[in-house]
């Protein structure tokens, strides 16, 4: 079966959009302030569409697309040794509003979804927000229980703090 026809390792596809949480998942949910302004917005919308936040992160992103859009398959791989196959589900790129977000694959640790979506607020904010839902899909994410869960949430903290970085570099 060719790579775009594998199916999705849960039900709700684009939940995320409107930030719900179907029945059996986990929620989360991290808002964190990245600056201020048109330029931060830009720059901070560039570096989640591109997979640039990703890789700056520290995680591996396998993917033959140079930027998100939906259908584009997506492997992200921690540490070498886990591999999380996914699928962008849909993307958004509007005056205020950009990012995007994945399902899961089989393979992936994890099943559920994950956005990614930078916005500016009307006084000029820009925040990145990373909201997902998910379940155990291997042993040893079942294993890890609430440990697990606290490494999204980390994961999602570092997010924010890496893009507000890669913003303050950039020359704003």
């Amino acid at each position: 079966m060719p790579p775009t026809e594998t199916p999705f390792t849960y039900d709700d596809v684009g939940a995320t959009r409107e930030k719900r949480c179907p029945p059996g998942f986990h929620p989360m949910d991290v808002r964190t302030i990245v600056g201020e302004g048109r330029h931060v917005f830009e720059t901070a919308s560039r570096a989640v569409l591109t997979f640039e936040l990703h890789r700056a992160v520290g995680v591996g992103i396998a993917t033959e697309a140079d930027h998100a859009e939906p259908g584009v398959d997506v492997t992200v791989t921690l540490g070498g040794l886990v591999k999380a196959p996914c699928r962008v589900v849909w993307t958004i790129d509007e005056p205020r509003r950009a990012g995007w977000a994945y399902g899961t694959l089989t393979g992936h640790p994890e099943s559920g979804e994950e956005s990614f979506v930078v916005t500016m607020t009307g006084d000029g904010t820009v925040w990145l927000t990373v909201t997902a839902f998910s379940r155990p899909a291997k042993w040893y994410t079942r294993a890890g229980g609430p440990a697990t869960r606290g490494l999204q949430h980390a994961y999602a903290r570092r997010c924010g703090a890496v893009l507000r970085r890669l913003c303050e570099e950039s020359g704003d």
